[in-house]
């Protein structure tokens, strides 16, 4: 069972996926090989943060100087477990 995401965790998207903006869809998708995830706009602003480089915290604090006010970090959190879970990103 692999190890629970922390606020220090640093994740970094998967190799078998691609994030990348798709015009026809006006969202940010997760491509890999058998198709497409369509993200919605959060999933999209946070997993653009997603480098390997940024913790969890890291990510937080950047999303909150763009969206100041907004409590987001259970949010941020619970869509990084959900995307673990699913393979899109991994925890170095």
């Amino acid at each position: 069972m692999p190890e629970p995401l922390s606020a220090s965790s640093v994740p970094k998207i998967s190799p078998l996926f691609r994030l990348q903006w798709e015009e026809a869809q006006n969202c940010h998708v997760l491509l890999y090989p058998e198709g497409m995830v369509k993200l919605s706009g959060s999933a999209g602003e946070i997993l653009k943060r997603v480098d390997g480089q940024n913790s969890i915290t890291g990510i937080v604090d950047e999303l909150k100087q763009q969206f100041p006010g907004v409590p987001l970090e259970a949010d941020v959190l619970k869509f990084l477990e959900v995307a673990h879970d699913n393979g899109w990103i991994r925890i170095l």
